[in-house]
């Protein structure tokens, strides 16, 4: 199985060249229609999340939700990891407590909020090692692909580290308080395929397969329609979130869905599943 560093590469349906960012640490290019993919890319330090890479990811996001061109974001690394996390190196010891708050609470908390609240589906490619702060970045995403020698493990317990609530509710949504509690409290890596079974990944691939894998599933989710990805995502996070709705929240869901009745999109599926043809989406 090949797990040697990679460079992203465009296919068909791509855009160019990768797009360096964060100083060449984190790429974007477009591999397939309507999909962008976002590449970790400092293998030699296990792709770290350091203040360049999270305010990219914390910048590009939103960029990438304007319209409707992109409709599905990879987001994946190079290496042997997917990311081992905070990039703890670069706390200094003359002025530990203000490097450490200052990376974990805004830069942080910044770009995971960025994953999370970006409308369209993101999809974590987990080419490898998953740790700390990279779990939570994968777990934010809504799909994770995952190569079946990658390790996933979270690391505070053996760090003397407390976990942000807003990064354990992300767990807790995923995997339940029970599974959330082991992982935090023993600080276990866990191999993929217990991953697969506690439903912290969603498929559990052969190494050389991750990229394959993850594009033909970003592919399939890029061709569905924009309002009705955006609509069932929202509606989805919503009930997450909130289990017993408010009288408002439940009015805006109802509004929500009944939006798409008018829409064009809506329109457009339907003759085009008649017609037994590739939709033309317009988003509205």
């Amino acid at each position: 199985m090949n797990r040697g560093p990679h460079r992203p590469r465009t296919r068909s349906g791509g855009g160019g060249e990768p797009i360096e960012l964060a100083e060449g640490k984190l790429e974007l290019d477009r591999p397939a229609e309507a999909v962008a993919r976002l590449t970790l890319s400092n293998p030699e330090k296990r792709n770290p999340l350091d203040h360049d890479v999270l305010d990219s990811l914390a910048s590009t996001l939103p960029e990438l939700a304007e319209g409707i061109e992109t409709r599905c974001v990879v987001i994946t690394g190079t290496g042997r990891a997917f990311s081992a996390g905070y990039d703890i190196g670069a706390i200094g010891d003359q002025s530990f407590e203000q490097d450490a708050e200052a990376l974990v609470a805004h830069p942080f908390h910044a770009a995971m909020e960025a994953v999370s609240a970006h409308p369209y589906p993101v999809l974590a490619a987990i080419n490898g090692h998953c740790l700390g702060g990279g779990l939570e970045l994968a777990v934010r995403c809504d799909l994770r692909v995952c190569a079946e020698s990658a390790k996933l493990g979270m690391p505070p317990a053996r760090l003397g580290l407390i976990y942000g609530h807003t990064g354990l509710e992300r767990f807790i949504d995923v995997i339940g308080v029970a599974r959330t509690k082991e992982l935090f409290l023993t600080g276990r890596n866990l191999d993929a395929d217990r991953a697969g079974e506690i439903g912290l990944v969603n498929r559990v691939v052969a190494d050389a397969e991750v990229e394959a894998a993850a594009l033909e599933l970003a592919s399939e989710i890029a061709a569905n329609a924009p309002l009705s990805m955006t609509g069932n995502k929202r509606a989805i996070e919503t009930l997450a979130r909130f289990p017993r709705l408010s009288d408002q929240q439940e009015r805006e869901l109802i509004e929500l869905r009944r939006s798409c009745f008018a829409s064009e999109d809506f329109r457009e599926g339907v003759r085009a599943f008649a017609e037994k043809r590739k939709p033309d989406w317009k988003g509205c």
